[in-house]
């Protein structure tokens, strides 16, 4: 499937202002990734002592830039996708999968968003702290469920172009 933001002469249109933040979102949690992961690994290598609540950090951190990555992926068609069978059927046939697979991502982002603010809830009705920091656990997993909605709006949006463009 062609890529939406390529236009006729080959040269991409400006992207639409969410995938833009969703891509600073993506470089900024990269950024403090590294930075994270640098000062852990200088501070290591000079005293021989691990900031151990860096990896508490840092594993919050790949989730979001995980559930970022994937909405961001959603929205340009690049997501993975199986289709060595599917590409052989007919154009009909193949879209009726291609809608197929993509309700069956948003029922599973849909069921994650579901447990996981049930899980946030917990965290915060039973003040659940993380166990390096003692940070309340719900500011970590609060990220879960808004992420996941934020994904199946952008499969939703990916459906409605899959059967406009038939």
């Amino acid at each position: 499937m062609q890529d939406p933001f390529e236009a006729a002469t080959g040269e991409r249109e400006p992207l639409p202002r969410c995938v833009s933040i969703e891509r600073a979102v993506l470089a900024l949690t990269m950024a403090l990734l590294c930075v994270i992961t640098m000062a852990n690994v200088v501070v290591r290598y000079f005293t021989d002592v691990s900031f151990a609540f860096t990896e508490e950090i840092s594993v919050s951190l790949m989730v979001v830039m995980t559930l970022v990555g994937a909405s961001t992926a959603f929205y340009r068609n690049r997501h993975i996708a199986i289709t060595f069978v599917v590409d052989r059927f007919f154009p009909r046939a193949r879209r009726r999968f291609d809608l197929f697979a993509l309700a069956a991502c948003a029922l599973m982002f849909g069921l994650l968003a579901w447990y996981g603010a049930r899980m946030a809830w917990d965290d915060y009705r039973y003040d659940v702290t993380s166990p390096a920091l003692g940070a309340p656990q719900w500011v970590y997993s609060v990220w879960l469920p808004v992420l996941s909605v934020v994904i199946v709006g952008r499969i939703v949006t990916l459906m409605r172009r899959v059967l406009v463009n038939r």
